[in-house]
């Protein structure tokens, strides 16, 4: 089973990136399922359906969230209708939208679950007794992978080795910067920090440099917004099969 899994889509400048160079991916890298967090890929915050429509149509299959999955209030409005979207599994119970996603591809069912850290983050249900209680519903399938969404880079290599031989893949994501420690795990799964972002290549993690170092300069509020002009796509291509990960960056 192979996947290409694209981090974090942030604005227009991430879904034109995106459109410009998935062809030039796919003549390199055969995948049988495309996943792409989209959590910031509208204005740089939340999702709309008519931005998510375009990121289906360029042929995204599955599309995690994380932290901003509530930024756009319009997400209301399709997220229990949305087969292809999942937001993190340890949101309490009642909460709208579902957690993970169960796909058959080519006759093999690919399970694909989105959980939020908790350390720096909005306090959320403990990611790991989520894991064991998702794993525990769902169906038994061929292959399971996870989207975890989180700011520390020990709760993610923690919960990867926790999970190392249940899952075939644990993805960091949220930070927006590709980390250079692609591996597999002692028992088999495949795992990298944080997969990065798809957005504008002159800019602070997707958003406008001014606002942001005005921010830090000062300490006084700014709005951020999306930055614009060219952009670059972090990626990671994975075959689960041969515990394969290759990391991807088109700037």
């Amino acid at each position: 089973m192979k996947i290409l899994f694209i981090g974090d889509i942030v604005g227009k400048s991430g879904r034109d990136a995106l459109a410009s160079y998935l062809p030039e991916l796919r003549k390199d890298h055969h995948w049988d399922l495309c996943i792409a967090n989209g959590e910031n890929a509208a204005g740089g915050k939340g999702l709309t359906e008519s931005v998510a429509h375009d990121l289906l149509d360029l042929g995204i299959d599955i599309m995690t969230m994380g932290n901003h999955t509530w930024d756009n209030k319009e997400i209301f409005s399709f997220i229990d209708s949305a087969p292809w979207l999942i937001r993190p599994c340890n949101y309490p119970v009642g909460t709208p939208g579902q957690g993970w996603i169960v796909k058959e591809v080519s006759g093999k069912r690919v399970g694909v679950i989105n959980v939020a850290g908790q350390v720096f983050m909005n306090p959320l249900d403990c990611p790991f007794t989520a894991m064991d209680r998702v794993l525990a519903e769902m169906d038994v399938c061929d292959y399971y992978l996870v989207d975890m969404h989180a700011e520390a880079t020990s709760e993610k290599l923690a919960l990867a080795y926790y999970l190392d031989g249940r899952v075939g893949a644990v993805l960091g994501t949220h930070t927006h910067i590709q980390t250079a420690d692609e591996r597999v795990l002692p028992n088999g799964t495949v795992y990298i920090t944080d997969v990065g972002m798809t957005g504008a290549l002159i800019s602070v993690l997707g958003m406008e440099v001014t606002p942001v170092v005005e921010r830090f300069t000062t300490k006084l509020p700014r709005r951020f917004k999306a930055a614009s002009g060219p952009g670059m796509v972090n990626a990671v291509w994975l075959d689960l099969d041969a515990q394969r990960i290759i990391r991807l960056q088109r700037p």
